[in-house]
């Protein structure tokens, strides 16, 4: 049972984080614009992690720090943002174009060897994004904000996993801080601009419902992923995080969010299909 315990523990945690639309979108309904939702959310992540934060921090590597709380807190400021305002598929499989800037950003910035394998699945998921985004009408449709919005989450977070990978001595936790603080600082930025007003006639219930997911959803998702990933192979877990994906559709097209035409179901597939792609060769690597 210990053996399988951490596949449990990730496979878990990938479900939650690909169910996380639904209490988003419900918290908004009560309510909370979609910046005051991450604000109160990723600020209370921050807390919690503040004492991790600070233990392990070192001035060496604040350059790198300040560049993972840019990317990753603006990887994560973009995703829930879209996720709470936009379509479910169409935000998670921008998104998930991950194996396209996986590519070309290991090859300029750490100077990969690209493979026929990593270049098939980039074009697989290419592939898969137009069909499911609508096929050639595509070519006449404009993005809209939301849509480019997802699209820069899947960049930002890619560029910060180079980041992650690059700062080897600098332990998880303090990297994992410093996103919870850059999402947080970015969400208060925004609100003092006037991006989104804040809220100052929500009820309590609306709350209470956003520190629950915080310190019950997001928290056990962050902590549930980190542990899994450092105990099994690369490959191994990044087959496995791809559930996030698969749960987010899934979960969309049957919880009522919408219903997904043949298209999209390929274009899903072929998703997929470049994301397991990439995680093989990674565990080849």
């Amino acid at each position: 049972m210990r053996s399988h315990l951490p596949v449990i523990v990730l496979f878990s945690a990938s479900i939650l984080w690909g169910l996380s639309w639904w209490p988003l979108k419900q918290i908004h309904a009560l309510g909370i614009e979609g910046i005051a939702l991450i604000f109160g959310a990723y600020g209370v992540l921050a807390l919690v992690y503040l004492p991790l934060t600070l233990r392990g921090f070192s001035r060496r590597y604040a350059t790198g720090l300040g560049a993972i709380a840019l990317l990753g807190g603006g990887a994560n400021l973009c995703f829930t943002y879209a996720l709470i305002n936009g379509d479910v598929v169409r935000v998670m499989v921008l998104f998930y174009l991950l194996p396209v800037w996986g590519v070309l950003g290991g090859y300029f910035f750490l100077h990969e060897k690209l493979s026929l394998a990593r270049v098939g699945g980039a074009w697989l998921a290419v592939a898969g994004a137009f069909l499911i985004l609508g096929g050639v009408e595509t070519l006449h449709v404009s993005f809209s904000t939301i849509d480019l919005i997802a699209l820069a989450a899947g960049i930002f977070f890619a560029l910060n996993n180079i980041l992650f990978r690059s700062l080897k001595e600098v332990h998880v936790n303090v990297k994992v801080g410093a996103m919870f603080w850059g999402c947080f600082v970015l969400a208060s930025t925004l609100i003092l601009l006037g991006v989104e007003r804040f809220p100052s006639e929500v009820g309590a219930r609306a709350w209470a419902a956003l520190l629950a997911y915080a310190l019950l959803w997001l928290l056990l998702a962050n902590i549930g992923s980190q542990w899994g990933v450092t105990q099994m192979e690369a490959g191994r877990s990044s087959i496995i995080i791809i559930m996030e994906l698969v749960t987010a559709v899934v979960s969309a097209a049957y919880i009522g969010e919408r219903a997904l035409s043949f298209s999209e179901y390929t274009g899903g597939a072929l998703v997929v299909s470049a994301a397991l792609i990439e995680a093989l060769s990674s565990q080849e690597k």
